[in-house]
């Protein structure tokens, strides 16, 4: 039973706490949805005002590449693939040597940007906005300005900012090397005439449409058009290498279009960035570029077989000479030489055993520009020529056998006849070799020529959205923090908790705060509320009335178990309400038929009087002072049996004042001529004031304010007062507001109840 009751506690804790915090935010309401609609805003206007960012793509075939050289087949025997290297031909996209290429090509090194309004400089050059007319910019006098004939001030001729429609057209800009980097900034002139400045410097001037050198010949510049009026400057500059490459290739991507198992050789060329006719330029740059770099090395391969075999061929001519002159001057010798016919078949295995062999060292010259001499290419090389070398040795052990004459006529034979198989094999090489090359076309074919894929930022939806739900977790989150840390009382259970009685809830009250006024004293740095008027007597139905209405009746029977009739009323800290309590609770109890004075005396700072209209002098200090008689102090307030004694004229030493014995020979006179005296004192934790005015009053009552005065520092200001002998009877929580949140709490909802 006790687990069950537990659980049921808790789980009504819990939902108590989630009421609360959504009535913290239904409190705040109109706050969040004023900070939220500020981020909505904001988010509106940055979607509108942000640079636009737009895609474009191409689409390339890499196709499998078809060698040219006098290997022929070799990569088939050698067990080499013909499929495309998809990752190389997309590291030679991104490459410095392609991007470089698209860079000379397109003078992207060279950027031209106009100086713009701040902030918003770019949205208008975007837009298109036109400069505004000088009266235009004057409000109200801009037509007397315009038919006066004032001149425009030189301040606004010379605002360099660029408009919408305003341009300029540069025919050439050469930069020494040592300045690439540097902005040159030119500014229109009058007439024809420009400036060109350098760090807010001039360093020359020259005319539309010539040629004019600066910095010693360092710049060369000719600018044919300048549409802007006299003022507008535009930046030049000229970008290292390498940077412009960095900025084409940080902007490019490169992706395989296809499946991803096997390599399709589809290669989509993406670039992004805020002018579309610059994307799509540098998309068709960065293909053709790629698609000439890709025909020139495979031209380059044919060029360097034919270079081999151009090394070859009078070589091979001078052998077959010298082969055909020897042959022919030994047959001559022995006048004639019958071959075998195994002779005959010797001499065809040689030229068969030579021709491979000339094919073999061929493709190994070839092969060893590419491999180094343990590639399993190079090896599998190695071994067939081995294999022929050896074939060629058992024939030439056969060819040993036969006559001596036979032997040399058939060395002499093969020799010949081996010499001119390679030489026409060499030549129909070279033949093969010039058509290939004037016919090559490369393996990279170009699909689909750049186009806009479409504006991919800003996405003005999304940036609203993401804004706005921005600006609702800011709003919550500070709303949720700072109850977090507010530390003020909320509810009179949570005085009563600490032990005090609480005597009244006083509800905030809007006429209240339109009597109070703001007045700035000779000498103060900030200005005081004061109050103009009694709430009581210029608005007796109030809702906060009707609560002083409800202490007075407590404080009737609380009263009545007391010594004396005198009350003070005091708080912990400045600014909770104690002065509004004591005027107000004095005028209640004046109208109901009792005789109530109310003493200001707080020496320091008190300010009731204002609420009478009255001034401050011959008061209480200067009654304890000795310069005035009782008498001369008690004013009448304009409210039947309601009278007041102001604070006087502040002295130097209120506390030693009110420590008098005068002091004390007062109150008791006081109390015997009125049926209720009121004291309203300095607060607590501030002076010792109320601790010495309270040893004359036998019922002493604090004022918290909602949310400003934490439980400790009501608990401080109590112990204060006990320290120096005095009961605290209750506490008054003054300026409850209606909150959800407290309602929601289950409490301070019944303290606004009316009934009229």
């Amino acid at each position: 039973m006790t687990m069950s009751n537990s659980i049921q506690r808790d789980s009504r804790e819990e939902v108590i706490d989630l009421g609360r915090i959504f009535g913290i935010l239904i409190d705040h309401k109109w706050l969040i949805v004023s900070v939220t609609l500020f981020f909505t805003l904001c988010g509106i206007t940055y979607g509108m005002m942000a640079t636009p960012i737009y895609q474009g793509d191409a689409l390339v075939q890499v196709e499998r590449r078809s060698t040219v050289s006098p290997l022929g087949d070799l990569r088939n025997v050698l067990g080499e693939s013909n499929e495309t290297n998809t990752s190389a031909e997309v590291q030679i996209l991104l490459s410095r040597m392609v991007l470089g290429q698209v860079v000379d090509r397109l003078g992207q090194d060279t950027t031209i940007q106009p100086v713009t309004v701040p902030i918003i400089g770019e949205y208008i050059v975007r837009r298109g906005i036109k400069r505004p007319e000088f009266p235009l910019a004057i409000p109200y006098i801009g037509d007397y300005v315009l038919r006066s004939g004032i001149p425009q001030p030189d301040f606004m001729k010379r605002l360099p900012y660029v408009w919408g429609g305003e341009s300029i057209e540069v025919g050439r800009f050469e930069l020494a090397e040592q300045w690439h980097g540097q902005d040159i900034t030119v500014e229109r002139d009058i007439g024809t005439r420009y400036q060109v400045l350098i760090n807010g410097q001039p360093v020359g001037s020259g005319a539309l449409r010539e040629v004019s050198t600066f910095l010693d010949n360092q710049l060369l510049l000719r600018i044919d058009a300048f549409d802007a009026p006299p003022g507008v400057q535009f930046t030049l500059n000229r970008r290292h290498r390498a940077s412009a490459i960095g900025s084409i290739g940080g902007r490019l991507e490169v992706a395989e279009v296809g499946g991803r198992s096997s390599s399709t050789g589809m290669l989509r060329l993406t670039m992004t960035g805020p002018d579309p006719e610059e994307i799509l330029r540098s998309l068709d740059a960065v293909a053709e570029t790629f698609l000439t770099q890709n025909v020139e090395r495979q031209s380059a391969q044919a060029e360097q077989s034919l270079a081999f075999l151009g090394e070859q061929v009078p070589e091979l001519r001078s052998q077959l000479t010298q082969a055909e002159q020897k042959l022919n001057g030994y047959r001559a010798e022995l006048d004639s030489v019958d071959l075998s016919s195994e002779a005959q078949a010797a001499i065809q295995r040689y030229i068969d055993i030579e021709g491979r062999l000339n094919e073999l060292e061929f493709q190994e010259a070839e092969l060893a520009q590419r491999y180094t001499s343990s590639h399993p290419s190079y090896q599998t090389l190695l071994r067939q020529k081995r294999h022929l070398e050896g074939e060629r040795a058992e024939l030439n052990a056969r060819v040993n056998e036969l006559p001596a004459a036979q032997q040399e006529v058939v060395r002499m034979t093969r020799d010949v006849e081996v010499t001119q198989a390679i030489y026409v094999n060499v030549l129909n090489k070279v033949q093969e070799l010039e058509v290939a090359k004037a016919g090559t076309i490369g393996n990279v074919r170009i699909i689909d020529r750049a186009q806009l894929s479409g504006l991919i930022a800003p996405r003005k939806r999304l940036i609203v959205i993401l804004a706005t739900l921005l600006g609702l977790m800011i709003a919550i989150g500070s709303v949720m923090l700072r109850s977090l840390l507010r530390q003020g009382v909320e509810s009179p259970d949570q005085i009563e908790a600490a032990g005090l009685p609480v005597y009244a809830a006083i509800p905030f009250s809007n006429h209240q705060q339109s009597l109070e006024r703001r007045v700035k004293k000779r000498g103060s740095h900030s200005p005081k509320e004061i109050m103009a008027g009694v709430l009581a007597d210029r608005d007796p139905t109030d809702v906060a009335v009707e609560a002083i209405r409800g202490l007075r009746t407590s404080l009737h029977f609380v009263m009545l178990e007391g010594r004396n009739n005198r009350l003070m009323i005091t708080g912990p800290s400045p600014g909770v309400g104690k002065s509004f309590v004591c005027i107000n609770l004095s005028a209640v109890a004046a109208k109901a038929g009792m005789r109530v004075l109310l003493i200001d005396a707080d020496l320091r700072k008190g300010q009731i009087h204002h609420a009478f209209g009255k001034q401050s002098a011959d008061g209480l200090a200067d009654y304890l002072a000795g310069q005035v008689s009782l008498d001369d102090i008690i004013q009448p307030t304009g409210i039947d049996d309601y009278w007041l004694i102001t604070r006087g004229t502040a002295p130097p030493n209120p506390s030693e004042l009110l420590m008098h014995p005068r002091f004390a020979e007062t109150m008791q006179q006081l109390g015997e001529r009125f049926d209720l005296v009121i004291i309203d004192t300095p607060p607590v934790l501030a002076v010792t004031d109320a601790s010495v005015v309270g040893n004359h009053c036998d019922t002493t009552l604090l004022v918290a304010r909602f949310e400003t005065n934490s439980v400790n520092e009501i608990l401080a200001a109590k112990r204060r007062l006990e320290s120096n002998g005095l009961e605290v009877q209750g506490v008054i929580l003054n300026a409850m507001e209606r909150r959800a949140s407290s309602a929601a709490g289950q409490y301070g909802g019944y303290y606004f109840y009316q009934y009229r």
